[in-house]
C-alpha cells in the first residue's frame, strides 16, 4: 500500500511526478472545502510535502493529528511553524547544500547587474540609443569594494568565495563568530557602515523581520548597494523603496520580496533596482537535487529510518 501524504502546493513538476508515483498524494491546493478535505484525511495522513510560502502552520498540523513529518522543498523553513512542530513531535526536513551554488551565482549576478547596470545598458542598446546618444553612462567596479555578508551560513560562504574571485573584500555579521579569514562586525548596522555592498543571506522569520531598515540603510549610505537573496521579510520594504527613489542608497539587486508574487509596482519604475522573480535556485539541476532530498526524506521516514536533513 502506498502511504498517504498531503501536498500543500504544486511542487517542481519532475519531483511531483515521483511523489505521485510513490505515494497517494492528496492535493490540498485543489480542495474547494479545505476543512472537509483535511477532516477526511485526519486519520490516515502521516506526512505532508510543502514548498515555499505554502509552508505549514499550527492549524494545519492540528487538522492532521497523525502527522509525523513535514518534508519541505527548499532550505528556508520560515513558512513552517517550527515551534508548533516541536510541541507536536512533528519532524521537519529541508533541502540544504544542494542549492548553495545556484543561489550564490544569483547573488553575484545581482551584484554585477546592479553595480554595472548591464540590464539598463542592454535596454539602451536595444532602443537604438548607442548610435544616436553616444556611449552608455559609466558605472561602478566590483574590484576593491567591500561586500558585507549578513548571514555567513552555507550560502553566505559560497557567495563570499565568489566575491573574492571578483577582487572584493569580505566582512560579515552572524549570530556567532566563525573561524573564517573575514572581518567580523557585531551587528547589521556596523556591517552596513563598513560595506559597499550589503549582501543579505540570513534566514527569514520573526527573528530577522525588517532587520534591514532605515538605520541600516543610512549606515550603508548613498554609495552603497543592497542585494537580497534571502527573504523579503528581512528588509523593511517601504523604507527600501523610499531610499531607492530618493537616491539615499545607490541601488538594490533583489530576488525576493515581502509579498511574493504580488510585489509593489513601485519597483518597476526604478532605474537603480535589478529585480528577479525569486529564481535563486531555479535551475533544472538544482531543483532536481532538491526534489530528490525531499522525496528521500519521505521514503526514509515511511521505512522507519532516520531522515537525512532534519531541522526539527
Amino acid at each position: 500500500m502506498k502511504p498517504d501524504i498531503v501536498l500543500t502546493t504544486r511542487i517542481f513538476a519532475p519531483t511531483q511526478a515521483v511523489l505521485e508515483e510513490e505515494f497517494v498524494c492528496h492535493k490540498l491546493y485543489e480542495a474547494e472545502d479545505r476543512s472537509a478535505f483535511l477532516k477526511e484525511l485526519a486519520s490516515k495522513v502521516r506526512a505532508l510535502a510543502t514548498f515555499g510560502p505554502a509552508g505549514a502552520d499550527a492549524k494545519l498540523m492540528d487538522a492532521l493529528p497523525q502527522l509525523e513529518l513535514i518534508s519541505n522543498f527548499g532550505v528556508g523553513v520560515d513558512a513552517i511553524d517550527l515551534e508548533a512542530a516541536r510541541k507536536r513531535g512533528v519532524i521537519v526536513t529541508n533541502t540544504p547544500d544542494v542549492l548553495n551554488d545556484c543561489v550564490a551565482d544569483t547573488a553575484m549576478a545581482l551584484t554585477l547587474n546592479v553595480m554595472r547596470k548591464f540590464p539598463q545598458s542592454e535596454a539602451y542598446l536595444r532602443s537604438g540609443y548607442w548610435g544616436t546618444r553616444g556611449d552608455y553612462e559609466k558605472t561602478t567596479s566590483l574590484g576593491g569594494k567591500t561586500m558585507g555578508v549578513l548571514g555567513l551560513g552555507r550560502i553566505g560562504e559560497a557567495i563570499a568565495g565568489r566575491a573574492l574571485a571578483f577582487g572584493m573584500k569580505i566582512r560579515y555579521h552572524n549570530r556567532n563568530r566563525k573561524d573564517v579569514p573575514y572581518a567580523y562586525d557585531g551587528d547589521a548596522l556596523a556591517l552596513a557602515r563598513n560595506s559597499d555592498v550589503l549582501m543579505i543571506a540570513t534566514p527569514g522569520g520573526a527573528g530577522t523581520k525588517a532587520l534591514v531598515g532605515a538605520r541600516v540603510l543610512d549606515a550603508l549610505g548613498p554609495q552603497g548597494y543592497v542585494v537580497n537573496i534571502a527573504r523579503g521579510s528581512v528588509v523593511d520594504e517601504p523604507a527600501l523603496l523610499d531610499y531607492l527613489k530618493r537616491g539615499k542608497i545607490a541601488g538594490a539587486g533583489l530576488d525576493v520580496f515581502a509579498n511574493e508574487p504580488n510585489i509593489s509596482p513601485e519597483f518597476f519604475a526604478l532605474d537603480n533596482a535589478v529585480i528577479l522573480p525569486h529564481v535563486g535556485s531555479a535551475t533544472n539541476e538544482t531543483r532536481g537535487a532538491m526534489g530528490k532530498l525531499q522525496i528521500e526524506n519521505l521514503r526514509l521516514h515511511f521505512a522507519g529510518k532516520p531522515v537525512l536533513t532534519r531541522v526539527v
